[in-house]
């Protein structure tokens, strides 16, 4: 039998609550066959509130020493409490970074977006070129008509 320390879910729909139990690694998260309960963990509480994590010391460390494991997350209360070893546990997930395929599709887009922001800059200067060019030679035109008129 492989005993492991795990959180239980209780509380109602969107307000959770867990107990953290002792129980065999076999048995379902709330299936009631929970050998002991030796915390209460209370997620809607703010970080720095005591009554957060609760956790019964003595019989925790009975259980560690009959060799329970504990889950990742009782593994970071019970380290927070100084019953365990600190250690880094990996991100459990990637599912909130984007792909290899999706970021050279950014990529792709900046680089395209940026290709038609300077064209239509050297169009515009191109434009501006031109919308001055004529302004100079009608200077010159104006300038003789004048003094043919006198």
């Amino acid at each position: 039998m492989a005993t492991v320390i795990r959180l239980a879910r209780f509380g109602a729909k969107k307000r959770p609550y867990y107990h953290v139990v002792v129980t065999d690694s076999r048995n379902a998260r709330n299936s009631g066959n929970i050998l002991e309960v030796v915390g209460k963990y209370d997620p809607m509480l703010a970080r720095d509130n005591e009554k957060r994590v609760i956790l019964k010391v003595d019989e925790i460390k009975a259980w560690l020493a009959k060799g329970a494991k504990p889950s990742d997350r009782v593994y970071r209360f019970l380290a927070n409490a100084g019953l365990v070893a600190a250690r880094t546990i990996p991100n459990q997930t990637k599912k909130n970074q984007q792909s290899e395929k999706t970021l050279q599709k950014i990529k792709d887009k900046q680089d395209k977006l940026a290709k038609i922001a300077e064209e239509q800059a050297a169009a515009e200067a191109a434009a501006k070129a031109a919308a001055e060019a004529p302004a100079e030679e009608s200077a010159p035109a104006d300038t003789p008509a004048e003094t043919v008129a006198e």
